[in-house]
């Protein structure tokens, strides 16, 4: 595989664990390049978050060059070619050269090889076949640095055949779309995603869930939601979906971008949500989050100005009330001023509890609960100005109203 150039500017030429990481490959006569994501992100100008590297030796002996080199590493996927070394407590996935044997769309049978060609062919997506030494020499097999120049996401060869060794690509095209790609969408990957639209049935939730939110992770991925409900994408996971209005309208309001705010905003108001957390196997917090904001109550009142905020953000906290507050249609007041004290707020606490009222000589039971609802009730409408003082005799008044 020749190369086609080099880096403008390569991260980790003065990074102290790749000068580790690497001595310990070179001692070993073991040639290992930068892919994927890393290099992608290079040619960019883009923060990189890992590093993951291509190597052209068996994993066993990668992992017994490490060890030689008191390098921490973890046989994280032997079955398919990848340890992690550990570095100062970094990560660093190398992954033997590969080719696949036999797919079945969801997983595939690898066989190791010394070929950077063959290994860069069955990748995915031209920019993602991107390999670079450390010295920042480029090697760009299928054309990725002109596509990522052009902002265009393209299957390597044949995207039917690239779809059909793993279905999940037809999720990736849409969220390497939304992270890197403007329109129009290169024609015959959206057509094969379109045509491959029913196979996302048989992957799991974990996975489509996982694609799905970070593609919703984007600056602005409005446009590409729109691409993928015309295409049927979502009819499969997510039938519910009401198309791309609402979550425009959000992305518009929001003063940070939240994956799950912006997948409520796919979901019609008022839906229960409970099921479309099971489905997609959200966390249990996640799928509480996702039915709360979606519930039809409590309806967030702007219009009564600050007090009603507050009262709001006490009921609901703030996190949830600025997820309501974002996603209601239509709200009429100064929302960006609701939104600040959600931002910045902290509810107080209650200064009475049923303790007190037991000390006054009122008995455990229903009516202690209702009747300390009652004194929070009270304190809430005054705007959480009553202290402890004032609140303890609210809640003797009340009592002495309970007694015969």
């Amino acid at each position: 595989m020749k190369s086609v150039g080099r880096l403008d500017a390569v991260p980790w030429s003065d990074d102290p664990a790749v000068r580790v990481l690497f001595a310990a490959l070179d001692g070993a006569g073991i040639v290992a390049r930068f892919v994927g994501g890393c290099v992608r992100n290079s040619v960019l100008g883009q923060a990189i978050g890992d590093y993951d590297l291509a190597v052209d030796t068996r994993p066993e002996l990668v992992m017994q060059a490490l060890q030689a080199a008191k390098v921490k590493v973890v046989p994280t996927g032997l079955k398919h070619g990848t340890v992690t070394a550990v570095i100062e407590g970094r990560p660093f996935e190398l992954t033997t050269l590969r080719r696949d044997v036999e797919t079945d769309g969801r997983r595939a049978v690898v066989a190791f090889t010394d070929d950077w060609l063959e290994d860069a062919g069955r990748r995915d997506f031209t920019f993602n076949a991107l390999y670079a030494d450390r010295d920042g020499t480029l090697y760009d097999p299928f054309n990725g640095r002109r596509d990522l120049a052009e902002a265009r996401v393209r299957f390597i060869g044949d995207a039917e055949m690239r779809i059909a060794e793993d279905r999940l690509r037809v999720l990736r095209f849409f969220r390497f779309h939304a992270w890197y790609g403007r329109p129009p969408f290169d024609a015959a990957g959206f057509e094969a995603c379109r045509r491959n639209a029913g196979t996302l049935r048989g992957l799991s939730a974990e996975r489509v869930a996982k694609e799905l939110l970070r593609l919703l992770a984007a600056p602005d991925p409005a446009d590409t939601i729109a691409a993928m409900v015309e295409a049927a994408i979502l009819d499969q996971w997510l039938p519910e979906c009401t198309g791309a209005a609402a979550l425009r309208t959000l992305i518009a309001r929001e003063d940070r971008p939240d994956p799950l705010r912006r997948l409520a905003a796919l979901l019609p108001a008022g839906i229960d949500a409970t099921a479309i957390g099971k489905r997609l196997k959200l966390s249990t917090q996640d799928s509480l989050r996702l039915d709360v904001m979606l519930a039809a109550e409590p309806v967030i009142d702007v219009a009564g100005g600050p007090k009603a905020w507050r009262a709001g953000i006490y009921r609901l906290g703030g996190g949830l009330y600025a997820d309501r507050l974002l996603l209601a249609a239509e709200v009429p007041g100064d929302w960006r001023g609701a939104l600040a004290v959600a931002r910045e707020w902290t509810p107080p606490e209650l200064p009475v509890s049923g303790g007190d009222a037991l000390k006054l000589g009122l008995k455990p039971g229903p009516k202690v609960g209702a009747l300390i609802e009652a004194v929070e009730q009270w304190w809430i409408e005054g705007d959480f100005t009553a202290d402890r003082a004032a609140c303890l005799a609210e809640l003797q008044r009340r009592a002495q109203a309970l007694r015969p």
